[in-house]
């Protein structure tokens, strides 16, 4: 017989298991009618009921009764990401705004208030800044939440919620989660400190462990880290992922399928080791766009000359955490200038999205309807690189190739 303790992230011994070890094995374990050492896909969308159905909970999560109710797929995901936040629970739903949505219409009513960062996914800003205040009346204040007074000069009476957004997409803006937690639990503890931790992943930052309330993950990007699965993490106190289970996953329909939390449940067992890859590749990247004449800014928290720097390395939640893999850089040139550059690369791929094994870039414009809320240097139009898994050097020959081809000087 052989033993789970592990696939339950219980040690073996009084030394506390590492985070590689969990990300491989919580959520896993031995299927009970195959033995397979890997959980199955259950595709089913309905489940058999007792002899006696009349007491059941149709609303209930707990049990397998229907799929847009829970199913195991999800619950074996939501077991490993609660533990590699440091939470007591997690709910996974169908995409990463889905976990937005799910947060801010489970925990925000009519008359409430909610203060957000000025830089955040276009979604989030978009049900914030627009459809929860004209259709249902929510307040919300839009805050440089990189200074944390400006959070304390922004809270009301019925400030209910304080979302962050850290670093920012796609400005890679920081905010110092600590500061505003203790901000807005003294000016009153049930206000809800929620953080979209998507840049970080758990292996570089834990929002939790520094008095957020509520972390928010796109496990579209690094957790499943292939690319090929959309799906969105809220990990926080059971008490409340009873509540956006009941709201969001229920009567919203935000389900999960099967199959992308397996794909998900399979790709975030290798996260440690690739994250390790996205950050060190990024920082040497921004160090070396840092140095070429034709580069007007570059953006990266891990750079000693990001303004907020010092709070991003305070934050982190290894001793070889980093910074991620995302940073945003522009040209010293004119809107044609930057689609010419994007032209001439081989190796990165010009598509949205991030975390992926394979490098993305965007051109963000000068028309993005969020620009008037970004630093200066990013009006001219700008990049936002997320750096894959390529060999570094195979990257930095592609961008200093890609620059010379465009015309511009290396």
């Amino acid at each position: 017989m052989t033993s789970d303790l592990v696939h339950h992230g219980q040690s073996f011994d009084d030394q506390p298991l590492g985070f590689g070890t969990l990300a491989i094995h919580l959520g896993n374990g031995i299927d009970a009618e195959t033995g397979a050492i890997r959980r199955p896909i259950t595709l089913a969308n309905a489940y058999a009921l007792p002899y006696d159905p009349s007491d059941i909970n149709w609303s209930s999560s707990d049990v397998n009764l229907y799929t847009r109710n829970g199913h195991p797929n999800q619950r074996y995901l939501e077991e490993k990401l609660a533990r590699l936040e440091g939470a007591e629970d997690a709910v996974v739903l169908a995409s990463g705004v889905a976990a937005l949505a799910a947060t801010f219409t489970t925990f925000l009513n009519r008359g409430d208030h909610a203060i957000f960062s000025d830089t955040t996914y276009i979604a989030a800003y978009r049900l914030l800044n627009q459809i929860l205040p004209e259709k249902y009346g929510i307040e919300t204040s839009i805050v440089d939440t990189s200074d944390p007074e400006n959070v304390r000069a922004a809270l009301q009476p019925n400030t209910k919620l304080v979302h962050i957004e850290t670093p920012a997409n796609p400005t890679l803006k920081v905010s110092d989660i600590r500061a505003i937690a203790q901000i807005a639990h003294e000016a009153n503890p049930d206000i809800l400190v929620s953080v979209d931790n998507t840049f970080n992943s758990p292996y570089n930052v834990r929002p939790l462990d520094l008095g957020a309330d509520i972390v928010i993950e796109s496990l579209t990007k690094y957790i499943n880290g292939h690319g090929d699965a959309l799906g969105g993490v809220i990990a926080t106190t059971k008490a409340r992922t009873d509540e956006i289970r009941f709201t969001a996953q229920v009567n919203f329909g935000g389900i999960i399928s099967p199959f992308n939390a397996w794909l998900i449940n399979r790709g975030s067992v290798t996260l440690p080791l690739r994250i390790r890859q996205h950050n060190a590749s990024a920082l040497a990247i921004a160090e070396h766009l840092e140095r070429i004449p034709s580069v007007r800014f570059v953006s990266y928290p891990g750079l000693q000359s990001h303004p907020h720097h010092d709070v991003a390395v305070h934050q982190l939640a290894l001793p070889d955490s980093g910074f991620g893999g995302v940073l945003a850089f522009g040209l010293d040139t004119d809107h044609e200038g930057h689609n010419r550059f994007v032209s001439k690369l081989n190796v990165i791929t010009s598509a949205v999205s991030l975390g992926h094994d394979e490098s993305l870039i965007v051109f963000l414009g000068e028309d993005d309807e969020r620009q008037y809320l970004y630093p200066p240097e990013f009006h001219r139009g700008f990049f936002r690189l997320a750096v894959g898994l390529e060999d570094t050097d195979d990257l930095i020959r592609d961008i200093d190739h890609a620059l010379v081809a465009a015309g511009f000087e290396v």
